[in-house]
C-alpha cells in the first residue's frame, strides 16, 4: 500500500511516518507533499491508496485538496491528521468524503485504531 502524507511541516511529515511505523504500518510505502496543490500532482502520478492530510496549509488547504480530488473523480481513501477538529470541520470533511480524523497530538495506538479498518 502507498500512503501520501500531506503537510507543510517537514517535522510533522517525519512524525507521521514514524508513528505509522510504530503503529505497525512500517511496511507500507510513504510519499510526501508539502501542500494541497503539490499533492494533486502526486496523487495523479503516484496513485496512492491512502492520503493523510493536514487541514491548514499554504496554497491549498487539506479540505480544498479533498474537494478537488473528488471533483476530478478520484476516490482515494482520505483522512485528516490535524489539530483542527471542531464539529463543523468534521462535518465539512465527512460531507466532502473524508473517511477519518486523527487529531494532533496523536499516538501510535490512536493511529493504529483509526487506520486498521482502512489499511487492514
Amino acid at each position: 500500500m502507498k500512503i501520501l502524507i500531506v503537510d507543510d511541516s517537514k517535522a510533522m511529515r517525519l512524525l507521521v511516518k514514524r508513528t505509522l511505523r510504530l503503529a505497525g504500518f512500517g511496511d507500507h510505502d510513504t510519499i510526501e507533499a508539502t501542500n494541497g496543490s503539490e499533492a494533486i500532482g502526486v496523487v495523479q502520478s503516484e496513485q496512492p491508496d491512502l492520503v493523510l492530510s493536514d487541514w491548514n496549509m499554504p496554497e491549498m488547504t487539506g479540505i480544498q485538496l479533498l474537494q478537488s480530488l473528488r471533483e476530478q473523480g478520484t476516490d482515494v481513501n482520505f483522512g485528516f491528521v490535524t489539530t483542527e477538529a471542531s464539529e463543523e470541520m468534521r462535518a465539512m470533511a465527512s460531507e466532502a468524503g473524508a473517511r477519518f480524523f486523527i487529531t494532533k497530538p496523536f499516538t501510535p495506538e490512536s493511529m493504529e485504531k483509526t487506520l486498521t479498518p482502512i489499511i487492514g
